[in-house]
């Protein structure tokens, strides 16, 4: 090899590294900064037809509520029923402005009935109740069209849930400045593609915004490129890291991670969305954040090296009654309860892979350097550890330790 070419290949090698270096750190960075927000703003838009009647129920976020319209006059930062009732008018006016029903083309008028509240696995909602006139004549609607536009100059990551059911059909669709409009036919029955695509959505969705999700992916994954050894023999002994050799050796540990993380969810995911097994929400919370906590604190001192995976199934088992409580608020289909819960897991599987094909690659390249070795294996996985702490103690307690 001539001396250009090798100066080409090693400024190629170093290229390589310094934007996998900047790809590692900028990871790292938005898990960071994504697990200090709260959950991302969610509004379960829910419309039934019965023949020429169209009623519906919308909840919707308080916290949400409240950085629109302002309703803790006080300033405590509890909103006390008081506060509420005396906004009724105010969030019923704001709420319909932000949603247009048709149908068959139609126009229809929305009235709002009296307000309640109910709880949320993530705080307070506002439910109002939804009645339409539309004049469609006898018989049911053929085709309906909603536009919501609810947050949309407030909060681009916001989406409404909707759950729409006629004809004896359920369908599920996610609205939001990404598809503020869409259109649905009532006399075509729900394809199974349809079911499979719109819970497969929603399970890639549900997996990038569960930041608590990906923090304990993420911890998994951080030890994948190399292998903890003891100084010395001794279980006290300071352990050593050590780079694997071959990327083949990482893909295959974190191939039997995801799968066992996988399996795990999915079968308490099943559980929990057939109705076999419920679990306290503020339980299931917790202990997710308890798992963040020990597979992070396992990377500072190894506990389970060369079974992490076994932590994956472990652990994978208490995520999926997370997952399960977003199925719940989206509504199962009941005549799809295995499509759905497939399409569901589906995605959950994509969105995992598509961190799994981001992070690697990068880490890999980075695996004998310092600064992976000290600020992203040790200094990321303390980070995770503190902030999923934080977490714990805010669920367990039902505290507000973080100023968001």
């Amino acid at each position: 090899m001539t001396a250009g070419r090798l100066w080409r290949a090693v400024s190629v090698a170093l290229a390589w590294r310094t934007r996998a270096t900047w790809l590692l750190a900028s990871a790292l960075l938005f898990a960071a900064a994504g697990a200090q927000a709260h959950k991302p703003s969610d509004s379960y838009l829910g419309v039934t037809v019965q023949g020429d009647q169209l009623s519906g129920r919308w909840d919707i976020a308080l916290r949400d509520l409240d950085f629109a319209l302002g309703l803790d006059a006080d300033g405590d930062g509890n909103i006390t029923w008081g506060e509420l009732r005396a906004r009724h008018a105010d969030i019923a006016a704001y709420a319909s402005a932000r949603l247009a029903l048709q149908a068959d083309g139609q126009a229809c008028t929305l009235t709002v009935g009296t307000q309640q509240v109910d709880e949320h696995t993530d705080g307070a909602y506002t439910v109002l109740p939804l009645n339409w006139a539309c004049a469609v004549g006898a018989g049911a609607p053929h085709t309906l069209e909603l536009h919501y536009t609810l947050f949309a100059d407030l909060d681009p990551r916001h989406r409404g849930l909707l759950k729409l059911t006629a004809q004896g059909a359920t369908r599920t669709a996610v609205l939001g400045p990404q598809a503020p409009r869409q259109r649905f036919d009532l006399q075509a029955e729900a394809s199974v593609l349809t079911t499979l695509r719109d819970y497969a959505r929603e399970g890639v969705w549900h997996i990038w915004i569960g930041f608590d999700h990906i923090l304990f992916l993420l911890a998994l994954l951080l030890p994948a490129v190399g292998l903890w050894s003891v100084r010395g023999g001794h279980a006290r002994a300071p352990h050593r890291w050590h780079p694997v050799s071959r990327f083949r050796a990482a893909f295959w540990d974190v191939v039997r991670i995801v799968t066992a993380f996988t399996v795990a969810h999915s079968i308490t995911l099943s559980l929990a969305a057939l109705g076999l097994v419920s679990l306290p929400s503020r339980l299931v919370e917790s202990a997710i954040a308890a798992s963040v906590v020990l597979a992070a604190l396992n990377n500072l001192r190894p506990v389970f090296e060369g079974r992490r995976w076994i932590v994956a199934f472990a652990f994978g088992l208490v995520h999926g009654f997370g997952f399960a409580s977003v199925l719940a608020d989206l509504g199962l289909p009941q005549g799809a309860l295995a499509l759905a819960l497939l399409g569901f897991n589906l995605g959950v599987e994509a969105g995992q892979l598509a961190i799994v094909a981001a992070f690697l690659p990068a880490a890999y390249l980075l695996r004998r350097t310092a600064f992976y070795r000290r600020a992203v294996l040790q200094g990321g996985s303390a980070l995770i550890a503190l902030l999923a702490a934080v977490w714990l103690l805010e669920r367990a307690f039902e505290l507000k330790l973080m100023p968001f």
